[in-house]
């Protein structure tokens, strides 16, 4: 290993290095946390199981469907709720103008 002499450097040399480091032991990190969950997820299959059922850790799930709209713009069809989280503009404002939620059902 090379030796290097930190009194002879600067302070932007010195955070250089610093950087460096510090990138060289998360790397050095990341390679084993890698290879050992390789291995475990090796061993786990030679004894028939996947690691994630040893672990009890939840099954990657597919992505939602997004929700179907359940209320209609009065005026622009295309626009629409799905009727969860905030109400929206439109939709505030032709209830206060009297108009029923239900008459703005999909």
């Amino acid at each position: 290993m090379t030796k290097i002499d930190l009194d002879d450097m600067s302070l932007s040399e010195l955070k250089a290095l610093q950087k460096k480091v510090t990138k060289a032991i998360e790397s050095f990190e990341d390679r084993q946390k890698n290879q050992a969950l390789a291995a475990l997820e090796a061993k786990a299959k030679e004894m028939g199981f996947s690691l994630s059922e040893l672990t009890g850790a939840p099954q990657a799930k597919g992505k939602r469907k997004p929700a179907a709209p359940k209320y209609r713009h009065p005026e622009d069809a295309g626009i629409t709720w799905t009727g969860k989280g905030r109400q929206p503009a439109w939709f505030k404002q032709a209830v206060t103008s009297g108009v029923s939620p239900d008459d703005l059902l999909v």
